[in-house]
């Protein structure tokens, strides 16, 4: 089952009805899956199928397939971005997030324990590590 269909398959089983902007939108996911994109240009790629579609609905998506995992989400330069979240075989892993193009990298080791050693008597729950910068492609492109 395609990611489109066992998230529209997931809502509809939570009573959310299958609408074709949803299904479309998470396709959009599906397409760029190493990419976060912001509100602004989901509402851009589905513009041409449904003209004068409102960012208020592409924006209560969003935060509902964010809810329901499907996505995740970070924040460059002030603004959120989500992307389809990562397949969970990959295990424990953090991430390289260009500015520029939005293109994601996974990035496999965890420097956790470095900073466990530095907070003596402190224990860790949980934690992010997002590292935020140019890939190669935007960095050649600049050159």
């Amino acid at each position: 089952m395609s990611f489109v269909d066992k998230s529209m398959q997931v809502l509809h089983e939570a009573g959310y009805k299958y609408t074709k902007k949803r299904a479309d939108m998470l396709n959009v996911f599906d397409q760029e899956g190493d990419y976060f994109l912001n509100a602004k240009e989901i509402q851009q790629r589905l513009e041409t199928q449904y003209p004068g579609i409102s960012f208020d609905t592409i924006y209560r998506n969003l935060k509902l397939f964010e809810e329901y995992h499907f996505l995740e989400t970070s924040e460059i330069s002030g603004e959120m971005v989500f992307r389809k979240h990562c397949n969970p075989n990959m295990g424990h892993h953090h991430h390289f997030i260009c500015i520029n193009c939005g293109k994601t990298q996974a990035i496999q080791s965890c420097p956790v324990s470095f900073f466990q050693e530095q907070l003596p008597g402190c224990q860790i729950m949980n934690h992010t590590i997002e590292l935020q910068g140019l890939c190669a492609d935007c960095q050649n492109k600049a050159s």
